[in-house]
Formats: C-alpha cells, sequence, structure tokens
C-alpha cells in the first residue's frame, strides 16, 4: 500500500510539472502562408492573433474570417500534440486520467 501511494504521489508531481510545461509553452499556427498567426498557449488558451495589413480586403472579408480559424485550427491542433507529448509518458495511456483538457 505504501508503494502506491508514492507511486500516485510520483504521478502527480509528473502531472503538475507537465501542466506547468504546457502553461508556459506557447504555439503558434498559421494560414495563408503566414497572413494570419495565432498563437495560443500549451493549454489552448488564445494568446495572440496577428493579421498581415495584406490579408485585409474589404470587399473579402470572409476569406480574412476563414483564415483567422484556419490559423486557431492550426495553433490548437500543434498545443494539443503538445498535450499528448507531454502528458502522454505520464498518465501511461490512462485516458488522460478523466481530467479536462487530457
Amino acid at each position: 500500500m505504501q508503494q502506491m501511494l508514492k507511486q500516485a504521489q510520483k504521478m502527480q508531481q509528473q502531472i503538475a510539472k507537465a501542466q506547468a510545461e504546457l502553461a508556459e509553452a506557447e504555439l503558434t499556427g498559421t494560414a495563408g502562408g503566414g497572413l494570419v498567426t495565432a498563437t495560443v498557449a500549451g493549454t489552448g488558451e488564445l494568446k495572440a492573433i496577428k493579421i498581415d495589413p495584406k490579408a485585409v480586403d474589404p470587399e473579402d472579408v470572409e476569406t480574412l474570417e476563414d483564415l483567422v480559424v484556419a490559423a486557431m485550427h492550426n495553433a490548437a491542433e500543434a498545443a494539443r500534440e503538445l498535450t499528448e507529448k507531454k502528458m502522454g509518458p505520464v498518465t501511461g495511456g490512462m485516458g488522460g486520467l478523466g481530467l479536462p483538457g487530457f
């Protein structure tokens, strides 16, 4: 029983470390050949959107909207991959331990 408790405590420490690393990480996603760049934290929180003025066409707002969505999608995918990389070894395929965001 003592051994299981120590293993659980070690896993909690590893999860906390991985979560801290994810919160500090910044990932980017781009669209339109770099016309739109989205930056997110490893937790998926949006940090910034950069839009090149060349992407702004008052006659075609829909394309800009699509580029923003695509950049966000790319950044979110990068955050998901980083989460899997950081949390996978810790949780050992335990389905994220049922924790939100994993």
